[in-house]
């Protein structure tokens, strides 16, 4: 006779949930990260990309170029600029800051230069890391997020982001076989942990914003049902029966919370996935109908007007890409 096994099993991969959709949805691209070992004084600028930094040892002053803002950063703190805000950062504050795109662009992957000199002033060590998003300007979660995130040290003691940033800080620092993709893959992984940290400390900041609707139970249900089956034909009076509310009070409810009315939420959430669905290859009128538009051209009309390309356009641009990239790796071979 067979014996009987009592165990649970939980299968982690299948747990998707709105947040892990958006994520998604911001669909990484190319990531640049280093190590930078600096004496005072000292400044470095960095350009229009997403990104953040980690102080493994000393300190600096961060600060977005457009406003002026500006933080102090110690040993142990995170700063994040999740929409690519020009900012720079310095010790002591005001010195020469050379364009780090300059600094690097002679050196090649895994290259080290230096050290800065000993006799220098008080010693940094930072660890930088940027991405390429492919639906920032659509993503309900990036346009609920101010310029500069600060994560200070305090804020991470004995979480994943804590662990996220030692395991960085030791890959960086050493020479190890594969730390290229486990680099890689920690400067994403990194941004996620920032992220839901700044957002689970943040009470105050994310009050009104899309990560503290998701938390709501009378808008979660509603943004749940949207997520979940796009293509259906919501209006504000279905969405609204998802939430136990009636419809005015949910509107301005929905309203308030994510910023913007359910509609428009749907469309622009709808042409987030038809996004993905493009650059996959997918023939539009394909598209059209798992976005829920029966008619091709209505479906092109809205989808220019929320991504400011036509759906031609992305397709296009994914298959060229795709192209060039079948014929680079081609040529290596």
């Amino acid at each position: 006779m067979g014996k009987t096994l009592h165990f649970m099993v939980e299968r982690l991969d299948s747990r998707v949930d709105v947040l892990t959709q958006v994520l998604n949805a911001l669909r990484f691209g190319s990531a640049l990260s280093a190590r930078t070992e600096l004496r005072a004084p000292w400044g470095l600028h960095f350009g229009p990309r997403a990104g953040f930094h980690v102080v493994v040892a000393g300190s600096c002053l961060a600060t977005v170029d457009s406003t002026g803002e500006s933080v102090a950063l110690s040993a142990g703190d995170v700063v994040v600029f999740p929409h690519g805000s020009e900012h720079t950062l310095s010790d002591p504050p005001g010195s020469p800051a050379p364009d780090f795109a300059d600094v690097v662009a002679g050196i090649a992957p895994a290259e080290r230069i230096g050290p800065p000199p000993a006799k220098a002033g008080p010693r940094s060590i930072l660890i930088c890391g940027a991405y390429s998003f492919g639906t920032q300007g659509m993503n309900p979660l990036l346009r609920g997020l101010p310029e500069l995130l600060h994560i200070p040290a305090s804020h991470t003691h004995g979480g994943p982001l804590e662990g996220a940033i030692s395991l960085l800080a030791a890959e960086a620092a050493g020479s190890y076989s594969g730390s290229g993709l486990v680099v890689d893959r920690l400067v994403y992984v990194m941004f996620v942990y920032a992220l839901r940290t700044w957002l689970s400390q943040q009470q105050s900041a994310s009050a009104g914003s899309w990560f503290a609707s998701i938390h709501d139970p009378a808008i979660a249900p509603a943004i749940r049902a949207i997520h979940d089956d796009p293509s259906r034909d919501w209006t504000v009076t279905r969405l609204a029966e998802h939430s136990g509310l009636s419809r005015a009070p949910f509107a301005r409810r929905f309203s308030e919370a994510v910023g913007e009315p359910p509609i428009t939420y749907l469309t622009r959430w709808r042409m987030t996935v038809a996004t993905d669905l493009l650059e996959e290859g997918e023939r539009i009128a394909s598209v059209a109908r798992q976005v829920g538009y029966d008619n091709e051209f209505a479906f092109a009309k809205a989808f220019k007007r929320v991504c400011g390309r036509p759906p031609g356009e992305i397709r296009r641009s994914a298959s060229d890409l795709a192209a060039a990239r079948t014929r680079t790796s081609a040529a290596r071979s």
